[in-house]
C-alpha cells in the first residue's frame, strides 16, 4: 500500500462535521499528516477543546451548517478532497425526529453536491455511509452487492444520500467514494453520548462503576471497528482513484456478540457490573440483530486492511477514558 498519510501533506483538504467522534479523529491524523486542513462543526463550544488542539497543530476551524449553501460554497473552493461527516446521527432519533434527519442528511447533502458542482468539480468527496443500510441480514458477512433494506430512516436518508451522489457523478463528474460503516469505538466520543459509539459509551459507564444494561440476552454480533482503522480506510478512499464511484464496506471482518464485549469492557475497566434490560419498544422494532461486513472489496481495491485488534483497541479506549472520565 502507498503512503497514505505522505499522499496528504500540502494538499487542500475539507473536513466536514470535523468536530465530531469521527470527524475529530480524522481531523487530527490529517494534521499530523501535513494537509492543508479546514475543519468545520455546526458549533465550536461543546468541542472547544478539540478545535483549539486542531488549530494548535495547523487546521483551520470554522463554524457552519452543511445546510447554509454560501457557506458551503465557500468552503469548497480549491479543496482537493472533502470529507462528509456532518450530520445527525442515531437510529431511534431518527425515528423520533425524522424530518430534522431528512433536513440535515439529505438536504444538507444536497447544498454540498451542488456546492461542488457549482465550485469544486475536481475535488473527490468521501461519503461515511452506514451498516444500518442494510437491515436485518443474518448471520453471514454482509458483501456490498447484498440487497439493501432499511430498518430506519437514519439508514433511508444515509442510502438516499448515496444516490444522489450517483446522479452527479453521471450528469457533472462529480467524484465520490462511500464508506458504510460498522460500529466504530476509541478516544474523542464525548461523555453521555450514546446515539452511536456503544463500546465507548459502555466503557464510560464501567469506568465510573455504573450497569452495562443490555438490552435481551445481548446475543447480537457486532463488527467493531477501532478508530485508528476507521481513519485510515477514510483516508485510503480520499486518495485512491480507483475509489471513484465504488461502495465499500469498512469493518474488521469479525463479529463480536454485544455481551462478550460488555464483559471484557468491565474486565478491562476492572469495575462495571452487567445488566440485562427489555428492549425499549421502538429501538426492538428498529434493530438488525447480527451483522459483520465482508471487507474483501477494500483491501482488494485500495489495499487498506485494519491492524488493531480488538484486545488492543479495547485497552487504548479503557486507558483513554480512564484519564478523561474519571480524571
Amino acid at each position: 500500500m502507498t503512503d497514505i498519510p505522505g499522499w496528504y501533506r500540502d494538499r487542500p483538504v475539507l473536513v466536514l462535521g470535523g468536530l465530531g467522534f469521527i470527524g475529530w479523529n480524522l481531523s487530527r491524523h490529517l494534521a499530523a499528516a501535513g494537509a492543508r486542513l479546514t475543519v468545520v462543526g455546526r458549533s465550536r463550544a461543546p468541542h472547544a477543546s478539540e478545535a483549539e488542539a486542531l488549530e494548535s497543530s495547523g487546521a483551520r476551524v470554522i463554524e457552519a451548517d452543511l445546510r447554509d449553501a454560501q457557506a458551503m460554497r465557500t468552503l469548497v473552493r480549491r479543496q482537493e478532497v472533502v470529507f462528509n461527516l456532518a450530520g445527525q446521527s442515531g437510529a431511534v432519533r431518527s425515528q423520533e425526529d425524522p424530518f430534522t434527519d431528512l433536513d440535515i442528511n439529505c438536504r444538507g447533502s444536497l447544498v454540498l453536491l451542488e456546492a461542488l458542482r457549482v465550485e469544486s468539480r475536481q475535488a473527490k468527496l468521501v461519503f461515511v455511509g452506514s451498516r444500518l443500510e442494510y437491515g436485518s441480514v443474518g448471520a453471514e458477512s454482509v458483501s456490498e452487492d447484498r440487497p439493501l433494506d432499511p430498518l430506519c430512516l437514519h439508514a433511508v436518508h444515509k442510502l438516499t444520500v448515496e444516490k444522489y451522489l450517483r446522479v452527479y457523478g453521471r450528469l457533472f463528474g462529480l467524484k465520490s467514494a462511500v464508506a458504510r460503516v460498522t460500529n466504530p469505538y476509541g478516544p474523542g466520543q464525548p461523555a453521555g453520548r450514546s446515539a452511536y459509539g456503544v463500546v465507548n459509551y459502555l466503557i464510560q459507564l464501567a469506568l465510573t462503576g455504573q450497569a452495562l444494561k443490555i438490552y435481551g440476552d445481548g446475543s447480537q454480533r457486532r463488527d467493531y471497528i477501532y478508530i485508528d482503522d476507521l481513519v485510515s480506510a477514510l483516508m485510503s478512499l480520499g486518495s485512491s482513484q480507483s475509489s471513484n464511484g465504488r461502495v465499500y464496506n469498512v469493518g474488521t471482518g469479525v463479529g463480536t456478540r454485544l455481551i462478550d464485549m460488555a464483559q471484557a469492557i468491565v474486565t478491562a475497566a476492572g469495575a462495571g457490573r452487567i445488566e440485562s434490560a427489555e428492549w425499549p419498544a421502538l429501538a426492538h422494532q428498529i434493530e438488525t440483530g447480527d451483522f459483520v461486513a465482508d471487507i474483501s472489496r477494500i483491501r482488494h481495491e485500495t489495499g487498506w486492511q485494519p491492524a488493531i485488534s480488538l484486545e488492543d483497541g479495547l485497552q487504548r479506549t479503557v486507558s483513554f477514558y480512564r484519564a478523561h472520565v474519571t480524571s
